[in-house]
């Protein structure tokens, strides 16, 4: 198959519903270790992605992801819309030049993703952030049995994984934000930024299966 930015526009339809679904879970597990904005940066900077990207005629997938990561960094200017945004431009710079994507690109694609957000916020895997979300998944995405199974398949089994990854953040002490100042307290919580990768990477399940369905 070979997607353009037509139908990328509704991966972030998703992206943006699921975010607004899950704005108040958001900003219930935020509240515990941050200051409890996450849920209204994710939902209000994934909407303005949307709308902005919905609205244009871009074919060019790298201007298309980096005209969504301007429009997010501009909207959310907070940290963790800075890191979204961050993603999302890295992403652009990746695909700049090109007018279609494969399935196998997504492994890629959220590689990108991964190295933008890690680029900006300077954490590491491992720290109780994001990264420990999203690592997961890129990591079936790219694996060496990926070219041997189905989009779907490959994408549900990402999720699996993310939320494996998720679960494994009360593991893990944060580093990072206000987070970091409850110490060895920290341990036992989700990490938010993690869940966020988590409903990432159900929105681009959604939109796999969706797409299929429709193909």
């Amino acid at each position: 198959m070979r997607l353009t930015t037509s139908q990328l526009k509704l991966l972030f339809a998703q992206w943006a519903n699921i975010m607004s679904a899950q704005k108040e879970t958001l900003i219930a597990m935020d509240s515990i270790v941050g200051d409890g904005d996450l849920g209204l940066t994710m939902s209000d900077g994934f909407s303005a992605a949307y709308h902005a990207i919905s609205r244009s005629d871009e074919t060019d997938i790298g201007k298309f992801f980096y005209l969504a990561g301007k429009t997010m960094s501009s909207s959310v200017p907070s940290t963790m819309g800075t890191l979204m945004a961050a993603g999302l431009i890295e992403v652009g710079k990746i695909f700049k030049g090109k007018n279609r994507l494969n399935s196998e690109d997504f492994g890629v694609l959220f590689q990108a993703f991964y190295n933008g957000v890690q680029n900006r916020g300077k954490a590491q895997l491992g720290e109780k952030t994001f990264l420990d979300g999203l690592f997961p998944a890129v990591y079936v995405l790219n694996g060496k049995d990926a070219e041997t199974q189905d989009w779907v398949s490959l994408a549900y089994q990402a999720y699996e994984e993310t939320k494996q990854g998720v679960q494994d953040t009360t593991t893990l002490i944060a580093k990072h934000g206000r987070a970091a100042t409850h110490g060895e307290r920290s341990r036992s919580l989700l990490d938010p930024g993690a869940y966020v990768a988590q409903l990432l990477i159900s929105g681009y399940c959604t939109f796999a299966n969706d797409y299929l369905a429709q193909d």
